[in-house]
């Protein structure tokens, strides 16, 4: 992401030092907790949306930097709590926290970076953004629990998938997208054209994410986690809509009874591959980042919108 550095690397270095200083702890336990996680921190992929919105909505403003900070701050509770529901020991090739200092300060620690978030945007005004991100997070409670729902029954439709990743993972990127363009100028038309764009994107990269559960890309960690899990991702739902009844019938039954069987996970992974669904899905995944691309066209060419497009095919052509 070259350009993408070349356009905001100042802005987030300065948003790195903004954020570290909005983690500060009160006590040595929380402290201790609160520089793990900066350490561990990803690619920081949300602040980079928010700052590139802002810029192409009328320039950089302090509240870009404090709806940058919320964003993360949000997302990062997120992961936090999704590691305690989801009992996972590892998260990026560190240990969860929930691994670590179990799952009870891990909530409260979660709790804690949501409540941070909040105070953030309430003691400088930024009631606006904050209603932005908070329907956000509604959503993303929402889609988790429609997809536990249909996990249990296994009888999710493709329309059910879309509306799933929408909530769960496509509203937080369209909520960075929209508090980037809001906190530029407060322009409501601008505001809601990087809000669709952000949900665009924001499908697209949870189609990646499925992708990489069959083994699409080597990303250094075990394939059919979703299907162990009984979710039901874009690639099995397609393939389970275009089997005979007899295949169909053989995957749902391995799903539900034998997901912890790696050899009958693997069969479920072969099946999806040799009936189509791997391509299936990337070519959704395709018309989503044409569409957010498309959406791009309407802005006036400049560094701003290259260093965006390049950010989009980095987040789809991702290796991890």
């Amino acid at each position: 992401m070259k350009l993408v550095k070349q356009v905001i690397g100042q802005e987030l270095e300065q948003f790195e030092s903004f954020f570290k200083r909005s983690l500060k702890g009160s006590n040595p336990l929380l402290d201790r907790i609160l520089r793990f996680i900066i350490k561990r921190k990803g690619k920081q992929m949300r602040p980079m949306f928010v700052l590139l919105a802002a810029k192409l909505s009328g320039g950089i403003t302090e509240q870009t930097y404090r709806a940058a900070g919320l964003i993360e701050l949000l997302h990062t509770a997120t992961l936090v709590h999704d590691d305690v529901v989801d009992d996972a020991m590892m998260r990026r090739d560190f240990f969860s926290i929930n691994a670590l200092w179990k799952n009870k300060i891990a909530v409260l620690v979660g709790d804690y970076l949501l409540s941070k978030g909040l105070l953030l945007s309430i003691e400088n005004g930024d009631i606006p953004i904050l209603e932005i991100t908070s329907r956000a997070v509604n959503e993303m409670s929402e889609g988790e629990l429609l997809q536990m729902e249909k996990a249990r029954k296994l009888d999710i439709q493709e329309s059910i998938y879309f509306d799933i990743i929408k909530a769960k993972t496509a509203s937080l990127l369209s909520a960075a997208c929209a508090a980037g363009a809001f906190s530029a100028q407060q322009n409501q038309e601008q505001t809601h054209f990087f809000q669709k764009f952000g949900e665009l994107v924001g499908v697209a990269f949870q189609i990646k994410d499925d992708l990489f559960d069959y083994g699409v890309e080597n990303v250094g960690k075990p394939t059919g986690i979703d299907i162990k899990e009984k979710k039901m991702t874009l690639p099995l739902i397609y393939t389970l809509q275009n089997c005979n009844p007899t295949t169909k019938k053989k995957l749902i039954y391995i799903v539900k009874n034998n997901n912890n069987d790696p050899k009958k996970v693997q069969t479920v992974i072969d099946t999806v591959v040799s009936h189509g669904g791997i391509e299936y899905a990337k070519s959704k995944m395709n018309q989503y980042q044409k569409e957010a691309l498309d959406l791009l066209h309407n802005l006036p060419d400049s560094k701003d919108k290259e260093a965006l497009v390049e950010l989009v095919n980095y987040v789809i052509n991702r290796k991890y």
